[in-house]
Parts: structure tokens; C-alpha cells; sequence
């Protein structure tokens, strides 16, 4: 299944140069940072906990599992309406109804700015208008996506909430925000507001905490020093791949980066 969000850092190109690394049989799944959900729609799996500390992302996949067609009437109803001045007239406005305020992120992530998602101080989304005008895509299978979120739990919170009901048999996909100690890039800067140093080391103690209780483990992460010591002699295999980076405002800082696979 084709994820809905675009979302930075997303991993569709993960699942497909390299879906040997994800495993074929699972017992149940666990996602605590499933954002744009490229790896969870790509399993499809049976049984889920999914979560993200992320309000819109959670109203998101709770609107598209409560009432698809709702949700679908609301995204067309978006693609007939779409203009600049009706964007910033939806941007502005947070509707009290739960699919309502579902179609709405998913509206505002299609037609804004190069699928930037960013808040303000206040916590609201402040993203201008892009170019794309196009709000349903023909990969659009909302019904198909409703039915397969009704088999997951669907949680709001940190990523312990999700972790920590891992267990035997269980596989956990990991894939947090790329702080790194000591570290002055802008990007990690950033991250560091979002999830701190001490966010990294405590997630790499609930993996490992799983990986004891017999779950599988795989996540992805900055390819620094400081976060591959988190995690050698522990157990894990750690590789590196490359991936293509287009998030950007400027093209000169578009380009290919070294990420590390953490496995367990």
C-alpha cells in the first residue's frame, strides 16, 4: 500500500531498496515513530501498535480508521476547493470533528510548501502554499487503508509507550529523529528541540530491552560515532546505506546521505 503522508526522513525509499532486510513472518508489529507509515503500509501486518508523539500524525490515522468515506467525501471536497486563498482559510482553522480535522493534515500536507511539516511556537502549522494541486492521487486507497488500521492499536506518546509491549516473536521498527552528540549541524539542532541526546541513549535501552524479551529489532539512525556506541556488543548487526535527501528549501543542500541499520 502507497503511504499517504510525505513526510521528512519517510523511509518509502528504504522499503524499496532493501525490503530483504524486513522480516516475512510477525507475530504482532510496533511502530513508535510511524510518522508518514512507509514501513507499516508496506508490511501491512496483522497485528499493530503503532504511535507518534505527533498530534496531527495521530489525528491523521484515527480519522482514516473511523470513517473512511467520510474521509474520502472531505478530500474531494478539498481537491474541488483548492486554491491559495482557500489553503490559508483551512490552514487557519481547526475543526472540532475528528475526520475533519484528519482530511485537513492530509490536505495540508499535499498542497504545501515541498511537503514541509513545521509548526510554530504556538504549535501551529505555518507552511506556505506550494505549487502542487493535486489533493486525491490516484494511489489513493482510503478505503483499503481504513480496514487495515482497524487492526492496529493507535497510540499518542513517547515511543516507551509503544516499545515496552514488545516481546517474543514481536517485531519493533525503529526510526527516531537523527540527534547525535556533539554535533553543530543545523539539522541536528533542530532534532535536539524534538528529541534530545538523552531521548537516544533511553531509546536504545527500550531496544535492547525488547530485543531480550525475544523481539526483532530494526532501526534506523544517524550514522555517527556516538550513536553506533549505543548499540555495539550489545548484539546488533549495524550497516550503513544511502539514501537520497529532496527536503529542502535550497537544491545545493539536496544529496545523497549515509544512514545506519540497526538490527537485532
Amino acid at each position: 500500500m502507497i503511504p499517504f503522508l510525505k513526510w521528512p526522513g519517510g523511509k518509502r525509499w528504504l522499503v524499496q531498496k532493501y525490503p530483504k532486510i524486513f522480516p516475512r513472518q510477525i507475530k504482532r508489529y510496533f511502530e513508535p515513530f510511524v510518522g508518514g507509515g512507509a514501513v507499516y503500509f508496506h508490511l501491512e501486518p496483522r497485528r499493530a501498535l503503532i504511535g507518534d508523539i505527533n498530534t496531527d500524525v495521530i489525528i491523521f490515522y484515527r480519522g482514516i480508521q473511523k470513517s473512511h468515506n467520510r474521509f474520502g467525501e472531505l478530500m474531494n471536497e478539498h481537491q474541488k476547493r483548492h486554491s491559495g486563498e482557500y489553503y490559508y482559510k483551512i490552514r487557519a482553522t481547526i475543526p472540532d470533528d475528528e475526520v475533519e480535522k484528519a482530511a485537513r493534515v492530509l490536505y495540508l500536507n499535499r498542497v504545501c510548501f515541498n511537503g514541509i511539516y513545521r509548526v510554530n511556537r504556538r504549535g501551529e502549522f505555518n507552511v506556505p502554499v506550494g505549487t502542487k494541486t493535486r489533493v486525491v492521487l490516484p494511489t489513493d486507497d482510503f478505503p483499503a487503508a481504513s480496514r487495515l488500521l482497524g487492526k492496529a492499536e493507535i497510540v499518542q506518546g513517547g515511543f516507551s509507550t509503544v516499545i515496552r509491549n514488545a516481546g517474543d516473536g514481536d517485531f519493533v521498527f525503529s526510526d527516531p529523529p537523527y540527534t547525535v552528540r556533539h554535533n553543530n549541524n543545523g539539522f541536528i539542532k533542530y532534532n535536539e528541540i524534538l528529541f534530545s541526546w538523552l531521548d537516544q541513549v533511553s531509546l536504545a535501552d527500550e531496544l535492547i530491552g525488547a530485543k531480550e524479551r525475544g523481539a526483532r529489532i530494526l532501526c534506523t539512525n544517524a550514522n555517527h560515532a556516538s550513536v553506533r556506541e549505543l548499540y555495539e556488543g550489545k548484539g546488533f548487526k549495524l550497516s550503513v546505506v544511502s539514501r537520497y535527501s529532496s527536503i529542502s528549501a535550497s537544491a545545493a543542500k539536496r544529496g545523497y546521505y549515509e544512514e545506519l541499520l540497526i538490527q537485532g
